[in-house]
């Protein structure tokens, strides 16, 4: 039998990596993925990204053991003769059948209901103190707690978005539609598009759509050479506009994030208006349309004009906090350029995320996500789990000398300015020119 298998080399496999013709391995077995690429449930970025190599890592952190059974009909035939697998994913890949072994991908405990019956009082306080108080004081709370219950809310997009939060697929993507698109006005299909991507390719200059915030923020003076991004297909052009935005980009920081919801509102709709193929387009414009017709009805019934824009630039601030800590967890943290790659994933998962550490009875209010590391190693995790794993986590990175950074959220949030100051002031660096742009070349006309 084993003189009857087919083999290829690894090289040979990095052929097989564009568009029509993608191949992956997975315990050393070659698959064909090109046509299921269209029908892949997390989309096409994270095979796109990763295809051409071996892959079993990832495969294992992102799906459960009934995956498995379906790769079957897209093998190839072929074996990887040089397969090989690393201490490091040995001991990854043995903790992750632990896990699944005690339970606790399945063990999600009632953190899911508790944050929805959550949500559904602090909507029913905001709708009280907006419709039936008359106190500026009241609706500036409203407002803050609004931006309390948009958080909390993502925090189950986010976990239904990873795996199965309620009692089957059908209510989770209720979950899902409800959480994100109705409540919060973030579509679950952007949130896909960009989260898978950002988990595979996590701190990837020019293919981590979580750190692509040109002209804004560049935490990397490698954008300065004007990257393309692999993500949106297009160059990440560092002119004169960006340079001057970047120069004070550690002072807009905190300002850009009150507004930063702006973008990911415009971000939804341009996905789901775009020719892009989009898993479940009606339901989630739908779902749009629900947040679009409840909140511009909810500010119109504040007495006045100033009222309205307290209320929702306190919901933003607030909400905010939420944004400041995905920015936490990966700004300051480890930066390459270049595609992902499936033989060192643990490796660059924990070069790319920092942890933000805390009492335990704040896991509520960072929902889980201060255990970065944990929640990428183990993205199908139930948050109630992160804490409990954490130990076993660090054991790991010290037994292979790997970086295991976990900081309060004040000690994280310096880290992070002080990387955007460290960019700003090579930035101001007038020995670097950047070429101008049109709008630069319009301000400066003279005659």
């Amino acid at each position: 039998m084993e003189a009857e298998k087919k083999y290829i080399t690894s090289e040979e496999l990095k052929g097989h990596n564009k568009v029509g013709d993608l191949w992956i391995s997975i315990q050393g077995k070659v698959y064909n993925v090109s046509d299921w690429v269209k029908e892949h449930p997390g989309g096409d970025v994270p095979i796109l990204n990763l295809a051409g190599q071996d892959v079993t890592d990832a495969f294992i952190a992102y799906h459960p053991g009934t995956a498995w059974s379906y790769l079957d009909k897209f093998f190839t035939g072929f074996y990887l003769s040089d397969f090989k697998v690393s201490e490091v994913s040995r001991d990854y890949r043995k903790l992750a059948s632990e896990f699944s072994k005690m339970g606790l991908f399945d063990t999600k405990g009632h953190v899911t209901s508790l944050t929805l019956a959550s949500v559904a009082v602090m909507f029913l306080i905001v709708l009280y103190g907006v419709l039936r108080c008359t106190s500026v004081w009241a609706h500036l709370g409203s407002g803050m707690l609004l931006g309390l219950l948009w958080m909390q809310s993502a925090y189950v997009g986010h976990d239904s978005g990873h795996y199965v939060v309620m009692t089957n697929n059908g209510f989770n993507k209720l979950a899902q539609v409800l959480s994100g698109n109705c409540l919060t006005g973030i579509s679950i299909a952007w949130w896909k598009w960009t989260h898978n991507a950002h988990h595979i390719a996590c701190n990837s200059l020019d293919h981590d759509p979580d750190l692509q915030h040109m002209p804004v923020f560049a935490v990397s003076s490698q954008f300065f050479n004007s990257i393309t991004s692999h993500f949106y297909g297009r160059k990440l052009e560092f002119d004169v506009f960006a340079r001057f935005l970047i120069r004070y980009q550690h002072f807009t920081f905190y300002p850009v994030m009150c507004v930063a919801r702006v973008n990911l509102y415009l971000q939804t709709i341009l996905l789901l208006f775009s020719k892009r193929r989009v898993h479940d387009r009606a339901l989630n414009i739908m779902g749009i349309l629900v947040f679009w017709t409840w909140f511009p009805l909810l500010v119109s019934c504040l007495p006045n004009f100033g009222e309205r824009v307290m209320f929702v630039l306190a919901s933003f601030a607030v909400c905010s906090i939420q944004h400041i800590q995905f920015c936490l967890n990966h700004f300051a943290a480890n930066v390459y350029v270049g595609s992902p790659s499936g033989n060192d994933w643990f490796e660059k998962q924990t070069c790319g995320t920092l942890d933000i550490s805390c009492s335990s009875w704040m896991d509520w209010f960072f929902g889980g996500l201060q255990f970065q590391l944990e929640h990428h190693l183990f993205p199908r995790l139930p948050r109630c789990q992160l804490r409990k794993i954490s130990p076993l986590v660090i054991d790991l990175c010290k037994k292979h000398n790997l970086p295991y950074r976990s900081l309060s959220f004040w000690e994280a949030n310096r880290w992070t300015i002080r990387t955007l100051r460290t960019a700003a002031l090579q930035a101001r660096d007038l020995t670097n020119p950047a070429p101008k742009n049109l709008l630069w070349e319009a301000v400066n006309t003279h005659g």
